[in-house]
């Protein structure tokens, strides 16, 4: 997927960005024949005020809409737009709701936050019941997928609602949906009594394998959830969901470790004293009032801790941006590879006494094309682009303030098939390379090994790997099965550094919608992943992703308990319990600890 930009259709008198824009999901469509379309028309603001559906009169609410990715599907291009409602009122308003005209050629493709129809040409975004009442100074999210032959002209959207009416409480909400959806609300918990920090839980690798501090095997099988790379500056989905219970609902639910997406800009900022502005619904979470962005980092790590969930810290675009990590480097704009190592320096330094934060994914989907420039390549040179040499010298910046966490290094998105004609990475043509998933070819490692010296035993391999749902690469065209998928695909791209012993596997992102064909290669990943004990972190748990949805709902608060009972077959249990990656500290209200195992 490539860079979107920003539309803002703004309804009030105010122009205002885009906080918390939803990450569309993988950023992964990678594949040399693939379409996907990077926007470059450009579409003016405009200035409206909302309109009161009872009376006509105007309301001060402000709507942005951005295009936030494209992609080819069914002959047509699937446009996925993201919208944020924000309340300039001094009371709440309800009922609101949201149409846009489109093509007359258009169809709907599927959606979040809203009732979503679409009937001549017109798209139409409606509440669900947990986000009907929009508080004062409160917000909401929404996203569509619309298959059309082109983009949408936003300056024809409307947006009406009512004054009035009040908030719905956190349990309403979990009743109402749990009722409607049939699925398992999260529980309505209040925050954890925060232990000390520790450091007695640090991890190691030994072979292929990932151990504790005695030495013995242990299981990583955790979950995302994105927000501090997007805008948002902090989770996404807290305009809807209480922080410690869905933190809580993590932990019960047996996932034992959190990759938390972030952008370098982010931390540069914390780093020089600026603290950008996290957004949250206020209500809901009340508590957060009065910290700054950083502060409520560190009170997540805090609940983590409580609660028995391990981090692991992703880099996962340069810039703040819902779209950043389709940048294919570890650099963007302003963000150069002195910030990127800074702030790796910053964050190991600070958390050094905390094994909280376990590990390190040093950089989400390094990628591109032979023919695209600026794209990362794996050779043995000392080149500004050569993710291998860039990974040595970003693990080395971590593991010199902190020598016990663990560094993940992904793929790349080619590797030339001939390295002694074309090891430089020189040709232009597609036939000389293999092609994979953004950050999932980690073929370089059999000719060119990521080496750490005295560091070596803290390096793990963390591809990423998706179905066809995302986009249809070659090895899914005409059917597919596991024997396929891992002779075409996953052997030699990425498995055969754990099979041969040479390193761990931790496959940082997989998932996606529990529909076929998707739901078949789910399950085979999922019997890889089994049969070989592989550590992964599944994507996601946000419920904004529009690429693969997630493990709760539009509400983020009622568990998708079919997706759930899917990969919780893969998560690591003993006689019916879930096992933590503390030694004293037990995973959620269902688990035990590495003592206990």
């Amino acid at each position: 997927m490539k860079k979107s930009r920003i539309i803002p259709l703004i309804l009030s008198a105010l122009l205002v960005s885009l906080p918390g824009c939803s990450d569309s999901g993988t950023g992964n469509n990678t594949d040399s024949s693939s379409s996907q379309t990077e926007s470059v028309s450009s579409a003016d603001a405009v200035s409206s005020k909302a309109e009161n559906s009872e009376s006509g009169d105007e309301i001060n609410l402000d709507i942005s809409l951005a295009l936030g990715n494209s992609w080819e599907s069914e002959g047509k291009t699937c446009y996925e737009y993201h919208g944020t409602i924000t309340n300039n009122e001094t009371e709440a308003v309800n009922g609101w709701s949201v149409s846009i005209p489109v093509n007359s050629d258009s169809s709907l493709s599927g959606g979040w936050g809203g009732i979503i129809s679409l009937e001549n040409s017109t798209v139409s975004i409606t509440p669900e019941d947990y986000n009907s009442v929009i508080e004062a100074g409160g917000k909401i999210e929404f996203g569509i997928q619309i298959l059309s032959s082109g983009e949408i002209d936003l300056s024809k959207a409307v947006c009406k609602a009512s004054k009035g009416g009040g908030a719905v409480s956190q349990a309403e909400n979990q009743n109402q949906n749990s009722s409607n959806s049939g699925g398992e609300a999260v529980k309505n918990t209040g925050a954890k009594e925060v232990p000390p920090a520790t450091t007695d839980d640090w991890l190691s690798v030994k072979g292929s394998k990932i151990v504790d501090s005695d030495g013995k095997e242990v299981w990583l099988t955790g979950c995302n959830w994105f927000g501090y790379n997007t805008g948002t500056n902090c989770f996404d989905g807290l305009w809807a969901c209480d922080l410690n219970s869905s933190l809580a609902s993590i932990a019960d639910h047996g996932f034992n470790l959190l990759r938390i997406p972030i952008s370098t800009e982010l931390i540069n900022n914390w780093e020089n004293g600026n603290y950008p502005e996290a957004n949250y619904n206020n209500a809901t979470n009340s508590y957060l009032e009065g910290m700054n962005s950083l502060e409520i980092f560190d009170y997540v790590i805090g609940q983590c801790r409580a609660n028995g969930i391990k981090i692991m810290i992703d880099i996962h675009c340069a810039v703040t941006d819902s779209m950043g990590h389709m940048k294919p480097l570890w650099t963007d704009g302003d963000i150069s590879e002195e910030d990127y190592l800074d702030g790796l320096e910053w964050m190991a330094e600070r958390y050094k006494d905390d094994d909280t934060i376990i590990a390190y994914d040093l950089e989400n989907e390094p990628h591109g094309k032979q023919n695209e420039s600026p794209r990362a390549k794996w050779d043995d040179s000392k080149d500004a682009d050569n993710w291998k040499y860039i990974a040595e010298k970003a693990a080395n910046t971590v593991l010199d303030e902190n020598p016990n966490v663990l560094v993940m290094v992904e793929g790349i998105e080619i590797y030339p098939r001939d390295i002694k004609k074309n090891g430089d990475f020189k040709s232009q043509n597609e036939d000389d390379y293999f092609f994979n998933w953004w950050g999932g070819n980690l073929r370089g490692v059999a000719d060119n090994p990521v080496d750490l010296g005295k560091y070596q035993n803290k390096l793990v391999y963390s591809p990423h790997d998706y179905g066809p749902a995302v986009y249809e690469q070659p090895w899914f065209e005409g059917g597919y099965t596991f024997d396929s998928l891992y002779e075409d695909c996953w052997y030699d791209n990425w498995f055969y550094i754990q099979d041969k012993n040479i390193a761990p596997l931790l496959i940082g992102e997989w998932g996606g919608y529990m529909t076929e064909p998707n739901v078949t290669w789910m399950t085979y990943l999922r019997q890889l992943i089994s049969e070989n004990k592989i550590n992964h972190t599944f994507w996601c748990f946000n419920a904004n992703s529009g690429d693969t949805g997630g493990l709760v709902k539009d509400d983020f608060m009622t568990w998708d308990t079919e997706k759930y009972e899917f990969v919780k077959e893969v998560l690591w249990q003993k006689d019916g319990k879930f096992v933590g990656l503390d030694h004293e500290i037990p995973l959620g209200e269902n688990g035990i600890t590495l003592s206990d195992y």
